[in-house]
């Protein structure tokens, strides 16, 4: 059974899920070094925002399969590192978008009433009525810095409270915003013309210090500003800068660059809301991070597409039925044309037939290079990172559609041209969703894969299939399944035996010499 680690709190609701299908182990508050010393024993690990998932620690779990983020951000989790060594990232994305949507809100309404600093007043013993003047919400201009789903729900309640919503999303669709009320304009028009700006936008190369000195200058005046994003968005020195002159009336940050902040003066500004990154901190979201985290985790470990997976492409559920045993025969396809081809490859490509014309294939692709690639790299090969293994290799794998599947409803065929220009093709369906291997090189068979196999080139002829069972018999090696496939009666054939362990190779040369076989393979998936 699959070992997870969890290495921060996370809800009840995902820990009981994980536990119900798997064995796992909560470690809280571990070092970098206590991390990878004990790390190898396990297949998935699930973090929150302050474990740092660095190449350096993913390169001490040779068995980790996946990562699961308990929140939207995966800035704490190399994702170069995982996606090279075929580790899958799930997060929890659509979990805290309320709960963060409602904070920002929230903190708009603190800066426009001046609710924190009058509450210490008040706690002073001082009555300052007159000091804390506000401004109201309807009628101002509210600007989001990114408009996925968060963005989204801070627009909802916006507009429900009479504001005019701004949006700056590079992949702003137009069609989207209108749905919503809100104006799509650019960053320049946003920053000139907002009341109060609220970021809502990953952290990536291309957002660090998106807000700057120069960009915070060309805010503008007595505005304020909103980060219940991430740390680092805000170039903080700049920020406070531009608070200390009175460009900026105010700002409410929930994210810092730095985790906890130290020696930071934005944390005691008086025109600061300073809070310890609460925006996911709510009862509701906690309890869906959680569950949504679990599932992913879950999912990866049974071989299942997770639905929110970072560095992988998502099927949605009623897909993946029909697609996951072509998932799985295009990595076996693959795996047995690597160990009966003998000359150099030169071109891949896969034809999809009948039924698998009408679905989407990526995953289908991604298996099947994993498949090719396996055998060719010294690291461990998965979908995740086949497509950039092949890559970095100069491997290409082209596609091909076609209605006509033969007999099948669905076929799914490799095709591999060698350098002497001879054409092998390996072919597969589903039956009931079991893979079956049912062509090779123009033989036609039906196999149900084995993990280990004996594959005979030979000549028809009596008794050479029996004499092949006395040499694994007389070796132990029992025989759970036979298959032959032959162009003409007493002419060439092709016998597939599935065996309940590996043949040795001095047995396979034993094999080999028998009278009529002409080529014999050991072929393990």
């Amino acid at each position: 059974m699959a070992q997870i680690l969890v290495t921060e709190k996370i809800g009840v609701e995902g820990l009981d899920a994980l536990k119900q299908a798997f064995e796992v182990d909560v470690r809280l508050d571990l070092t970098p070094e206590a991390l990878k010393e004990i790390l190898p024993q396990y297949e998935a690990l699930v973090v929150r925002s302050q474990t740092k998932v660095t190449a350096d620690v993913l390169a001490y779990g040779p068995k980790l399969r996946v990562v699961g983020r308990a929140g939207t951000g995966v800035d704490n989790i190399d994702m170069d590192a995982a996606t090279r060594a075929g580790i899958l990232v799930v997060n929890a994305p659509a979990s805290n978008s309320i709960a963060v949507a409602e904070l920002a809100i929230g903190l708009v309404l603190s800066m426009a009433r001046q609710i924190p600093q009058a509450h210490s007043s008040m706690q002073a013993g001082r009555w300052e009525r007159g000091k804390f003047m506000g401004w109201e919400a309807r009628g101002k201009t509210l600007g989001l810095l990114g408009f996925g789903r968060i963005g989204s729900e801070v627009a909802r309640r916006a507009r429900a409270m009479e504001m005019r919503v701004l949006a700056y999303d590079p992949f702003i669709s137009q069609e989207r915003a209108q749905q919503l009320g809100v104006h799509a304009v650019t960053l320049e028009t946003l920053l000139r013309e907002s009341d109060a700006i609220s970021i809502h936008t990953p952290l990536i190369e291309s957002t660090r210090n998106l807000l700057n000195a120069d960009r915070l200058a060309q805010v503008k005046r007595g505005a304020y500003i909103v980060n219940c994003a991430r740390g680092g968005i805000i170039d903080e020195p700049a920020l406070h800068e531009a608070l200390e002159q009175g460009h900026i009336a105010g700002a409410a940050l929930d994210v810092w660059a730095k985790e906890p902040p130290t020696d930071n003066p934005l944390v005691t500004h008086p025109r600061v809301i300073a809070l310890p990154h609460l925006g996911a901190s709510t009862e509701e979201a906690q309890a869906l991070t959680a569950a949504d985290v679990a599932e992913g985790v879950i999912d990866a470990l049974k071989n299942r597409t997770p639905r929110y997976a970072v560095n992988a492409p998502f099927v949605a559920p009623e897909t993946w039925q029909i697609v996951a045993p072509y998932v799985a025969l295009g990595r076996i396809l693959a795996r047995v044309a690597t160990q009966l081809v003998q000359s150099p490859a030169t071109a891949y490509e896969i034809v999809y037939s009948g039924e698998l014309t009408e679905t989407t294939t990526d995953p289908i692709r991604l298996a099947t290079l994993a498949g090719l690639l396996e055998g060719a790299s010294e690291q461990r090969v998965t979908p995740v990172n086949a497509g950039l293994l092949a890559r970095d290799r100069g491997l290409s794998l082209s596609e091909r559609k076609q209605p006509d599947a033969e007999r099948y409803a669905a076929l799914l065929e490799l095709r591999v041209t060698t350098s002497d220009g001879t054409l092998h093709t390996f072919g597969g369906t589903a039956v009931q969703d079991e893979p079956h291997i049912v062509q090779v090189d123009g033989y036609w068979l039906d196999v149900v894969p084995s993990q280990s196999m004996l594959v005979t080139f030979h000549q028809d002829r009596p008794g050479l299939i029996g004499h092949v069972g006395m040499i694994l018999g007389a070796a132990d090696i029992n025989i759970s399944s036979m298959h032959v496939g032959r162009l003409s009666p007493r002419g060439q054939a092709m016998m597939v035996l599935t065996v309940d362990e590996p043949v040795p190779s001095e047995l396979l040369s034993k094999v080999e010499s028998e009278a009529g076989i002409t080529r014999a393979f050991s072929v393990q998936l």
